[in-house]
């Protein structure tokens, strides 16, 4: 079972917590995590992108000329597909890009996304955030006490209010409540910085424990 150091906010060390196996210790499942994500990010597209038919274009309700005897292909309207601004034939429409995904797979996607995270070292767990005041340079100087170098993913529990005031002006810090974790999220960011409170467990919530359940999913999605 993966265990990680506890660190408070000035980079003290304040115990050690085993992670769950079932969520910090599977196999990256590689592609079910890129599924998962290139859905997601279909789910955000607009979907607005459109173009105009032949009966939607303005114009062209008379015959440019007769049928026969001008030596010329027969033509019905100036608006049909092959003329200069006519209607465009079989363009797109607006419409929704979203993919259904099983939540097996989801939950999936996930686990393994921590579980890469947490092989490479990348997985932080504080004791809790001890900010008196929201102040963005307090969030900084705790980033740098923990060695935080690169893109960080913040994730807070919904009474975690000082600190989500203080690191979301940071550019490099990404703030997610942790009923939003994702697969994604996770991906894109070099660490994840979990408190005490909000670690993900597959464990069924008890007094004390994270109370964050990713059901286990064994024998795939």
């Amino acid at each position: 079972m993966p265990t990680v150091k506890v660190m408070t906010p000035i980079g003290a060390e304040a115990g050690t917590l085993e992670l769950d196996d079932a969520v910090f210790g599977i196999e990256p499942n590689v592609a079910v995590m890129h599924q998962v994500v290139t859905a997601q990010l279909a789910a955000r597209r607009a979907g607005t992108q459109s173009t105009r038919t032949r009966a939607e274009v303005a114009g062209g309700g008379a015959k440019p000329w007769k049928q026969k005897g001008t030596g010329r292909a027969r033509q019905g309207s100036i608006r049909a597909p092959q003329w200069r601004g006519g209607g465009i034939a079989l363009g797109p429409k607006p419409r929704s890009h979203a993919q259904r995904t099983p939540k097996k797979m989801i939950k999936l996607a996930l686990r393994s996304a921590l579980s890469d995270r947490a092989a490479d070292g990348k997985v932080v767990v504080v004791e809790a955030w001890e900010f008196e005041a929201p102040r963005t340079a307090d969030a900084a100087a705790a980033l740098e006490a923990l060695s935080i170098d690169g893109r960080a993913l913040v994730v807070l529990g919904a009474d975690d209010v000082v600190a989500r005031k203080s690191f979301r002006n940071l550019p490099s810090v990404q703030v997610i409540d942790v009923r939003e974790l994702n697969a994604y999220d996770v991906l894109v960011n070099d660490y994840v910085v979990f408190t005490r409170a909000t670690v993900p467990s597959s464990r069924p919530t008890v007094a004390g424990a994270a109370p964050v359940e990713v059901e286990s999913t064994e024998g795939g999605a």
